[in-house]
């Protein structure tokens, strides 16, 4: 074996689970990469390749060695104390524990001693020599493999019919060259060679030989119909997904969908890509249905009109390509179209009744055990969202009170018991099937917006309304049980139904104060049903609302100083305030005040309750007299634009008081021996405090 040389490792195996493939072959090649490095058998400027195909995974390291360095190590071995005796010779542990490192007695005179602790220890200075390339690949790829990221393995028997393994998917071959050599390495009962397998049915030639750890990819391509790289054949099916698209013309598309992408290409080792169709009339039904359908039980990518608009052409993902490809496209067409006519009947199904007669219906579906029914949760939904209706818009309290009465009714249709994935967006199909006005409709179906991070907000008041009910209510109820989220766990989606209310709030600009909010929500439970949780679901709100402006581009002294005066209150000025607060912290008086500011907190804070009045008889300091003065000029301005919303302006009026603040802590004693001197000047300070801080808490904007 040479040197140095390029590595291939490929575990060749049967259909792996194509969701999880991607993970599979990155934790692969980067657990047995990370494990040559460890053991010193890989160059500074070595690169990992991975491969990752329907029945193989497999890695590519360049510059490994035949051999890693030899390692000098310095072992502790026990203190002084107790391996020497009085005289300084070895004591039977010493000796022991020499003998274990494969050391004698003449060893002792070459150990050292140094400090450990308080105590001083002896240590054994060795060279270990370095691992060979077959020692340290067979360690590397055991510990790939126990460390995949496998939720359920397979056991199964040998070919020997006695002894068995566990792994993912049975294993049929193991491939490990250096450069051109075989490194004689086992695993799952395989002993590594230079041969693999191919396609299942395209292979030039079965076995596929490789001439060396360079050529796999090339030579699986060639001779294996194979592409090995799962980055390679995904780029490929979009390259050929488009051009299919462009070849229907008209303007379509294939659907967008980096998920399903990712899953065809798990699903297939050479792709190609053909058109097929459905029958016109399908397209009768939502379109929604229909591509949920296609993507979801058949892995084929619907193609859309520019408008959006689904067309009944489709397009399939294949692993195979004969000559004739239309016994492929009879075939998937004709395996389609139950599923399609499912869909159809469905909806023609559910629309002989109304939602309105399904809200009994409700009563029968537990929603938890501890809450109650769906019904008795939408009962509670309801009462949320008409309070809040109320707060906001009594015109729209009617609408509001008809959504919220029917939007989980498309719980109990047949179409959203087939596809749960389309709750609300049937429930605005058949409502507006129903003649119900296109406000409540929406509303059904946005009541569950945001989905995800990132998601459009329901697009009216009605639908915000209800959406901000709807989260709430299973906010308070999860919270009153004790159902709070822990660590990386939130089986309710706790986390996302926080940061929904939190951004309906701040991007909708809701008159609504947060704290009025939540005691609402724990308003329309039944006495008695929870515990109260409203302190710690406050914090967890907060924290989500923390969170999302630091995603703005905030810092956390910003965000900090921001929330203090609406932290409980009303979070659509938020936005508002940050800007102003950036705006004034890049202002040349801004460290100072802030600095006083802190200074002027800590002294409130040490004071018995003062009152923000100030008595002019009692100002007789030249400095506080000037600091009253400019304080009656400039704090009726800002409170002004204050009061006009104007933050921004607020703050930098206020910037004009630096001066005479500073010189006011040169010049005045705070807490002065006359109590009645001590209350006027601590009450000119909490006048200064209170007009200060009106914006944000300028303090946390002190280094």
């Amino acid at each position: 074996m040479n040197a140095s040389q390029n590595l291939l490792v490929e575990l060749f195996v049967e259909e792996l689970p194509p969701k999880a493939l991607k993970k599979l072959g990155d934790a692969f090649a980067g657990v047995l990469f990370e494990q040559l490095k460890a053991q010193g058998l890989t160059a500074a400027d070595s690169a990992l390749t991975s491969f990752a195909s329907p029945r193989r995974l497999a890695a590519h390291v360049t510059a490994v060695a035949a051999q890693a360095a030899d390692k000098a190590v310095s072992q502790k071995l026990m203190p002084v104390a107790v391996g020497l005796d009085a005289t300084g010779k070895a004591t039977p542990a010493l000796l022991k524990k020499l003998q274990a490192l494969g050391a004698d007695a003449s060893a002792v005179a070459g150990l050292k001693r140094a400090p450990d602790g308080k105590a001083e220890a002896l240590f054994y200075d060795s060279n270990v020599k370095g691992a060979t390339l077959v020692e340290g690949l067979q360690k590397a790829l055991l510990e790939a493999i126990a460390k995949l990221p496998i939720p359920k393995v397979m056991t199964y028997q040998l070919a020997d019919g006695w002894s068995d393994v566990k792994f993912v998917r049975p294993a049929h071959g193991l491939v490990a060259l250096h450069g051109s050599d075989v490194v004689a390495i086992e695993a799952l009962g395989l002993k590594a060679s230079n041969s693999t397998h191919g396609h299942r049915f395209e292979a030039a030639v079965d076995p596929v030989v490789l001439k060396d750890a360079d050529s796999y990819a090339a030579t699986l391509k060639k001779d294996g119909a194979v592409i090995a790289s799962f980055t390679e054949r995904k780029t490929e099916i979009a390259k050929q997904l488009a051009a299919a698209a462009a070849k229907v013309g008209g303007g379509v598309k294939a659907i967008d969908d980096d998920a399903l992408l990712d899953e065809v290409t798990a699903l297939v080792e050479r792709p190609n890509v053909l058109v097929c169709e459905f029958e016109k009339e399908f397209l009768d039904v939502p379109q929604e249905c229909l591509i949920l359908t296609m993507k979801a039980n058949q892995k084929y990518f619907p193609l859309l009109e520019a408008s959006g608009k689904l067309s009944n052409k489709f397009l399939v993902v294949s692993n195979i390509s004969p000559a004739d490809a239309s016994a492929v496209i009879q075939g998937n067409e004709r395996v389609v179209r139950p599923r399609l006519a499912d869909a159809k009947f469905f909806f023609d199904q559910d629309r002989k009744k109304t939602l309105a007669s399904r809200v009994a219906g409700l009563d029968k579906v537990v929603y938890h055990n501890k809450l109650g029914s769906q019904g008795e949760r939408v009962k509670r939904v309801r009462a949320i969202a008409e309070a809040i209706a109320n707060r906001v818009d009594v015109t729209l309290v009617a609408a509001v009170q008809r959504a919220a009465e029917l939007a989980k009714t498309d719980l109990v249709t047949d179409m959203v018991g087939e596809f749960p994935e389309l709750q609300g967006i049937m429930g605005r199909y058949y409502a507006l099937n129903d003649g119900l006005s296109q406000d409540v409709a929406d509303a059904i179906e946005d009541h569950y917006k945001p989905r995800f991070a990132g998601d459009e907000l329901p697009r009216n008041t009605v639908g915000v309304i209800v959406a901000l009910a709807d989260k709430l209510e299973t906010l308070v109820g999860m919270f009153g049980i004790g159902n709070l989220p822990t660590g990386d766990k939130d089986p309710f989606a706790l986390r996302r139904h926080a940061l929904g209310v939190v951004r309906m709030l701040i991007e909708r600009e809701s008159p609504l104060q947060f704290h009025e909010l939540t005691r609402l929500a724990f308003g329309a439970f039944p006495a008695g049903l929870l515990q109260d949780k409203a302190v710690e679901l406050d914090e967890f709100l907060i924290e989500r609302l923390k969170g999302y402006l630091r995603e703005g581009g905030y810092s956390v002294a910003e965000v900090d100083a921001a929330i203090y005066a609406q932290k409980l209150g009303l979070w659509s000025t938020l936005p508002k305030r940050l800007a102003a607060v950036r705006a004034f912290a890049a202002l040349p008086e801004a460290p100072a005040l802030a600095a006083a500011n802190k200074r002027i907190s800590n002294i409130l804070k040490k004071a018995d309750a003062v009152d923000a009045h100030v008595s002019e008889v009692l100002l007789k300091e030249p400095a506080e007299v000037a600091l009253y003065a400019a304080m009656r000029d400039v704090v009726p301005k800002a409170n002004a634009q204050f009061e006009s919303g104007d933050y921004t302006a607020s703050l930098q009026s206020l910037a004009a008081l630096r001066a005479p603040v500073d010189a006011f802590f040169d010049g005045v004693m705070v807490n002065a021996d006359e109590m009645d001197l001590r209350l006027n000047r601590q009450g000119l300070l909490k006048s200064l405090h209170d007009a200060m801080n009106r914006v944000a808490d300028l303090s946390k904007l002190a280094s």
